[in-house]
């Protein structure tokens, strides 16, 4: 029996699928904010997403939360990203690139994942701050 004669079977290996990726995106969203270099925002955004599709307890948790509620909030409403979240961003893109540079990358290499985090950094810098 396959996976496409038992809906059921495949609804709920889908959930806990996404189940799975929101906890694993929280994890990391929890070493972000002891870690000073790792970002916190995107994992929360992650597993709230995926916390929806898999989990809604796990969701109405993340929403309710006093740290990472806010920042759900704000994306799901205004598409709102933290001030201090973009800079960091766009200061870790262009470190990595600056570390691709510094260990002699090939020229295809720096110019693809230059134009790729360019146009990352134009994404974030041009959504609403808060």
């Amino acid at each position: 029996m396959n996976l496409g004669e038992n809906p059921a079977m495949g609804d709920r290996i889908g959930k806990t699928g996404f189940r799975i990726l929101a906890y694993i995106s929280i994890g990391l969203a929890f070493a972000g904010v002891v870690l000073p270099l790792m970002p916190t925002t995107i994992f929360v955004l992650l597993a709230a997403f995926f916390a929806s599709k898999g989990s809604p307890a796990f969701a109405q948790w993340l929403e309710d939360h006093p740290r990472f509620g806010p920042a759900i909030d704000q994306w799901r409403t205004r598409r709102a990203v933290p001030a201090r979240a973009k800079v960091l961003a766009c200061s870790m893109m262009a470190l990595s690139w600056g570390m691709l540079f510094v260990l002699g990358a090939s020229g295809l290499v720096l110019g693809i994942s230059g134009v790729f985090l360019c146009g990352t950094a134009c994404y974030l810098v041009t959504r609403p701050s808060y």
